[in-house]
């Protein structure tokens, strides 16, 4: 069964879905026609409903849930993981509505983040993600919502941190910060939608049974990333929900479906 597949070029998805696009675990008869693209572009996609297996930002689950169903496996959930709103100038909370922000895509888990966080803050920019910090480092933007490895690179730059918006969400919630999920269209079987998941748990086995080495895949991927900056991505990202959501995963990804229908 061949599938179309879309997940982002970013190192945590890159390790999780090495071994099964790149045939190092038996796919069972699976093959597949693989996409990766920036997480908004994925998300537009699937509004069009255009790929059969894509990852998605949790935020646009809502628009598409009538085509799409959640796997258990591979997603992006968990604690301290959350993006973060920086800027270049010292600024408060209260500054923030009236204020430009960059933010990485509309119908990014970010934006709604920085939405539930920051309700009267109107003025957005979207943006790239990879270009936000440029973009308030030259003043293009007030600040930015930055996510991926822009957490590990904005102190370097200058750029100072106004809010944790994962940290807002775990205090206020108390459920880890569900960001991306893998999603599969309706229309397959049942039986197939459990075979993949079951795939996709195995790919990322396959990975952590050689990590911390990086594969080829997973490093001509990643931009301009230095090693240590990779792994640092993953251990961030990657974790026990993206093996198996389980009832504390489901249950963070209802509470945003929750936060987001408000």
């Amino acid at each position: 069964m061949n599938l179309t597949l879309g997940f982002s070029p970013c190192p945590n998805d890159t390790f999780i879905f090495d071994a099964l696009v790149n045939n190092k675990i038996n796919t069972d008869g699976f093959s597949f026609d693989t996409h990766l693209e920036d997480v908004e572009t994925l998300n537009n996609w699937a509004i069009q409903g255009k790929l059969d297996v894509t990852k998605l930002s949790f935020a646009v689950y809502l628009k598409v849930r009538d085509q799409y169903d959640l796997l258990n496996s591979g997603s992006a959930l968990g604690r301290g993981c959350g993006p973060l709103l920086i800027s270049k100038e010292p600024m408060t909370l209260e500054d923030v509505k009236n204020k430009t922000i960059a933010i990485p895509g509309e119908n990014t888990t970010a934006n709604l983040l920085f939405s539930i966080a920051f309700p009267e803050a109107k003025n957005k920019k979207i943006m790239v993600f990879s270009e936000i910090e440029n973009a308030v480092l030259n003043g293009e933007a007030d600040a930015g919502v930055i996510i991926h490895e822009n957490r590990f690179t904005y102190q370097l730059k200058g750029l100072k941190k106004v809010m944790d918006m994962g940290e807002y969400w775990e205090q206020t919630t108390g459920n880890p910060i569900p960001l991306g999920g893998i999603f599969i269209k309706k229309d397959i079987a049942p039986e197939k939608r459990a075979e993949l998941d079951q795939l996709i748990h195995q790919s990322l086995q396959h990975a952590y049974s050689e990590y911390p080495v990086l594969s080829d895949y997973v490093k001509s991927h990643a931009q301009e990333m230095d090693e240590q900056v990779m792994r640092q991505h993953i251990d961030l990202y990657v974790n026990q929900f993206s093996l198996d959501l389980g009832e504390e995963g489901h249950r963070a990804v209802d509470a945003l479906m929750a936060a987001a229908r408000r």
